[in-house]
């Protein structure tokens, strides 16, 4: 059974399974009524918002990657594990059981691939092995290509999906290689080691997950190893501090009412989204994001403050300002990645220019 909210974007699923993966981690799959179906249809690597219930401030939003994958499984299923002061994470893992009703946002993210065909090199820290195995079985059904996952945990206990990839890796011997590190028997891998791991498959697309210096270190070791940045995908998550259960922006006003009636000042500007062009006049005060959605496009979003990069687009002409970034790197943007719901029109630029945009 599902319901909809008041505010029209996210919906009440049913905990249809709680699966115990380790001692402080567990998945959650939810049940996805027929109706809505085209509502959770995501791609591997992508998370959904949860808003989890708070005593002190009525509640919290929080990110958790899927690890099912759209091409391998019905069920549409997150991963949670405890994180010590984690409020959302404890509460999920103390309080949900079958049955439980929990309000969701639509499947957000960048963090996927392109193409399914590619060879790939993964990299997963702990719990960051969630949205990557949601591309290790996508791409093992519907892709081609060699896969290669370099596992990181602190011992032989606390490897999540254990079972699920030996028995992954046992069905497709010839395109799927997992290599397991343990800090308990081999220490922390240092950059070399991770170099001499990545070397022989520097032409591979990576994409890594895992806590911030376990990614830092391999960031660097595949930069040394000379896969260039433009095929390294990390994944960034923290805590949501604003409500992205909220109510959209409604539509914009076209005059400015503190300004007897003055215009607003707009560039043009092509956005693409979903394989459609939208040609527009954007205001040089409104954030992409929200000037969509006042125009009734359904731009993807999460937080709206900067904080999670579902919004994540590619800027192709023209020059933009973010407001806030807590997602990108300083890399990221010099490759001309912005957050579309913090990018305004620069002042600076020039406004006859047409701003085109490209939503991942």
């Amino acid at each position: 059974m599902t319901a909809t909210t008041g505010q029209g974007r996210s919906r009440i699923l049913r905990v249809s399974r709680v699966i115990e993966e380790t001692s402080d981690a567990r998945s959650l799959v939810f049940e996805v009524p027929e109706a809505d179906r085209g509502r959770f249809t995501y791609r591997p690597g992508q998370f959904l918002t949860l808003r989890v219930p708070s005593e002190r401030t009525g509640s919290v939003a929080r990110c958790y990657s899927l690890a099912s994958s759209p091409q391998h499984d019905d069920d549409l299923t997150v991963t949670v594990k405890r994180t010590r002061d984690g409020y959302g994470s404890n509460w999920l893992c103390d309080n949900v059981c079958v049955g439980t009703e929990i309000e969701v946002l639509p499947p957000s993210g960048a963090f996927t691939p392109k193409d399914l065909d590619q060879d790939f090199l993964l990299f997963a820290g702990g719990s960051g092995i969630t949205p990557v195995i949601s591309i290790v079985k996508s791409a093992l059904a519907a892709g081609s290509g060699e896969i290669v996952l370099i596992y990181a945990n602190r011992d032989e206990s606390s490897v999540i999906f254990s079972e699920q990839l030996a028995t992954l890796a046992a069905r497709h011997p010839r395109r799927l290689t997992v290599i397991h590190w343990l800090e308990s028997v081999q220490g922390l891998p240092s950059r070399g080691q991770l170099q001499a791991l990545a070397a022989p498959f520097a032409g591979h697309e990576s994409f890594v997950c895992g806590p911030a210096p376990f990614m830092a270190a391999v960031a660097d070791a595949l930069s040394s190893a000379g896969m260039p940045k433009a095929r390294i995908h990390m994944e960034v998550f923290t805590s949501l501090s604003g409500d992205p259960f909220a109510a959209p922006p409604g539509p914009q006003p076209e005059h400015d009412t503190e300004g007897a009636g003055q215009s607003v000042i707009t560039v043009p500007v092509e956005v693409g989204i979903g394989g459609r062009t939208h040609t527009l006049d954007w205001p040089t005060t409104t954030p992409l994001v929200d000037f969509l959605l006042g125009k009734g496009i359904a731009a993807p979003y999460s937080c709206r403050d900067g904080e999670c990069g579902a919004c994540q687009a590619t800027l192709l002409q023209g020059r933009v300002t973010m407001k806030r970034n807590e997602v990108l790197g300083e890399d990221d943007v010099a490759e001309g990645y912005i957050l579309g719901c913090q990018s305004v029109p620069d002042p600076s630029g020039d406004s006859s220019e047409t701003i085109k945009i490209e939503f991942c």
